[in-house]
């Protein structure tokens, strides 16, 4: 299984593996990332999944339908590499890749 690394806003980094096909909103949940909140339960119809991706990771990926930059209009902390984990599925080729989890998100479940 790849790794997947998390960093955080303080700095500090988890590391997970990630199952091969489920997205990376399931591998922050199945690993306790509760930072990435995924409010509307991957649907496509929040940003609470904001993800900041590496530039060279970002551009090796499809890019972002019309639906996904509109809902990344509204998340907090917008980047030019930002994505939103539920729309991105784990490859083999992902092992190692180091996610950035923006800071001052809306949580819309508590």
């Amino acid at each position: 299984m790849p790794k997947i690394i998390f960093i955080f806003q303080d700095q500090t980094r988890k590391e997970v593996e990630a199952p091969l096909g489920v997205s990376l909103l399931e591998v922050a949940h199945s690993n306790d990332i509760h930072e990435i909140e995924g409010a509307c339960g991957g649907a496509l119809a929040c940003s609470t999944c904001h993800m900041v991706l590496p530039n060279d990771w970002f551009e090796k990926l499809d890019p972002p339908s019309e639906e996904e930059e509109d809902m990344l209009d509204l998340a907090h902390g917008l980047t030019k590499t930002s994505r939103l984990g539920c729309q991105i599925v784990v490859t083999e080729e992902m092992d190692g890749i180091e996610i950035t989890v923006p800071g001052g998100r809306q949580d819309f479940i508590s």
